[in-house]
């Protein structure tokens, strides 16, 4: 039985129920945030956590929830779903209110909704182990907001089946300046004689957990060179290796973009030793 929480109470997913009139859903008005956990220790959660804080201050919602609070509810619905590999999955919305209208309503309590689904278990530094992708590419058509990890993802999802109906597991995304962005829910990451490279943030990307962990991890090891900077797409073509990294991924290796093998076409060097970092300190965030 898969235990939710919603609104104060816990109970079976099937009787967590919200009005059609919550604004999270006529208008994807709100924020989420997706946290692992593997045999009941979460990965990143402060991290995720403060991410969660920036997106609801920037969209003018607030629950009064402490971070302890938070944390209580990941811990208990871990609990009640029995351990194992599961990523809780937080959504807040600006709550219900009687009338459909775009302004924000006024005295109108948040929903907060939780749930826990099963994931599959964190990757391991091991080539012959790892997960590889084929991706797209595509001109990204988004909103500019995409540094909030709003709940409205139909950009993300349209550019995610597009991948999908191509026979790929991702696209890959770039401005009109032919520039990387990130992918449609991941960010994205190229290799380059041993640099590891990814755009800075900014409003075109949302400030990914694992890409923050990844990136810390790597520079206080010191080993690879980590450079934050725009990337085009040209650099893209030409890189030695590209990573996808998301909380449900960690470091992904791509191995083909658009039907065109990344590098030689295997999975690389480099995502072997930076895995291997990862997996020795993904519970230390």
């Amino acid at each position: 039985m898969n235990i939710a929480y919603l609104n104060g109470q816990y109970l079976p997913i099937e009787q967590a129920k919200i009005s059609p009139l919550d604004r999270g859903f006529l208008f994807g008005d709100g924020v989420y945030e997706v946290v692992p956990s593997y045999e009941g220790k979460l990965v990143g959660f402060l991290p995720h956590l403060q991410r969660m804080n920036k997106g609801l201050e920037a969209i003018g919602i607030s629950t009064g929830w402490s971070e302890n609070q938070w944390l209580d509810l990941c811990l208990k619905l871990i609990q009640q779903n029995g351990a194992g590999n599961l990523g809780i999955y937080l959504q807040i919305s600006r709550g219900t209110y009687d009338t459909r209208a775009h302004r924000f309503p006024d005295k109108v309590n948040p929903t907060i909704f939780a749930f826990c689904f099963e994931i599959p278990p964190a990757p391991v530094a091991d080539k012959s182990l790892a997960k590889t992708y084929t991706v797209s590419t595509a001109r990204d058509i988004r909103w500019d907001r995409r540094d909030i990890k709003s709940t409205s993802l139909l950009g993300n999802v349209l550019h995610y089946q597009q991948g999908v109906e191509q026979g790929n597991q991702e696209t890959l995304l770039f401005n009109d300046r032919n520039e990387l962005t990130e992918a449609s829910s991941c960010n994205a990451f190229i290799v380059k004689n041993g640099s590891v490279i990814t755009p800075p943030l900014d409003h075109q990307k949302l400030p990914g957990i694992t890409r923050q962990i990844l990136i810390d991890i790597l520079r206080n090891d010191g080993n690879i060179s980590v450079e934050e900077r725009t990337v085009t797409m040209d650099e893209v073509a030409e890189a030695d290796e590209v990573w996808i990294t998301s909380s449900s991924r960690e470091i992904a290796p791509v191995i083909a973009i658009d039907s065109v093998p990344v590098g030689d076409g295997q999975v690389g060097d480099v995502w072997l030793a930076a895995q291997t970092l990862f997996s020795a300190n993904r519970f230390n965030y």
